[in-house]
């Protein structure tokens, strides 16, 4: 039996990527994964394909942005499992503008559903972990200590994660609700074999990463005998950020 078992586990963005490598790594560890996607199709195909495999796994479709659409997600959570142990905040976009160019639809767009939305799930979630405590990891980025031009919103998001996970953690300390944050770095979820050596060699780990290397992050942090790991943010990204780079 693991410390997984039995446990109620809400992953936003869990039907692309990261997300399902998150929903993947749970449902191995025997835990009941909740797939909260706006895209419904791909939703239905990760919960087919894990309970295929015997893992315990229901979608619902979530826009994350939306304010009823979370407190939805998790009264239905509680109305099928009676709980909710595991929160991870990972639902994201990648859009980047130009910075003069760029609209406020745009801007709000990225920190609404970046930002916004771990506010949102992260309060709805606690209040039915405040009897019982649990675990709440959100999803940030490098991109929130490095940045390359054009990419202010998405940054910007990034940065106000880390920064929310921070300001949760002493909050929501009395409840023994626990909150932490993931930096990835360059995780492939997409074409990993046409992948060049030059990317590889780019990391100190000497490969480009894969979500199932933040599954395995989430699982660290969300794990109860981990309990002493609160208000922190983990880097997980091969030591890219480590290494001094002068050429592509």
């Amino acid at each position: 039996m693991t410390a997984f078992e039995n446990k109620i586990v809400i992953v936003t963005g869990g039907s692309h990527g990261i997300g399902k490598g998150v929903a993947t790594a749970f449902a191995e560890k025997g835990a009941s994964v909740i797939i909260a996607d706006v895209d419904e199709e791909s939703g239905e195909t990760v919960e087919r394909a894990l309970r295929s495999k015997h893992y315990k796994a229901h979608f619902i479709r979530t826009d994350v942005k939306n304010e009823e659409s979370v407190r939805t997600l998790v009264n239905k959570t509680i109305e099928k499992y009676a709980a909710v142990d595991i929160l991870i905040n990972n639902a994201g976009i990648s859009k980047f503008h130009s910075f003069f160019e760029m609209t406020l639809d745009d801007w709000n767009e990225v920190i609404d559903t970046n930002l916004k939305s771990v506010f949102l799930c992260s309060r709805e979630a606690a209040k039915h972990m405040k009897e019982s405590g649990g675990s709440i990891v959100n999803i940030a980025s490098t991109r929130a200590f490095m940045s390359e031009p054009d990419t202010e919103a998405y940054s910007a998001s990034k940065g106000g994660i880390i920064a929310l996970t921070r300001s949760l953690a002493r909050t929501l300390s009395p409840y023994r609700i626990r909150v932490n944050s993931i930096s990835p770095g360059w995780i492939e979820v997409n074409d990993y074999e046409g992948l060049r050596d030059t990317d590889h060699e780019q990391h100190l780990s000497k490969r480009v990463g894969k979500p199932a290397d933040i599954g395995k992050g989430c699982l660290y942090l969300a794990d109860p005998a981990n309990d002493f790991v609160t208000g922190e943010n983990i880097i997980i990204d091969g030591g890219m950020t480590r290494k001094m780079i002068y050429e592509e």
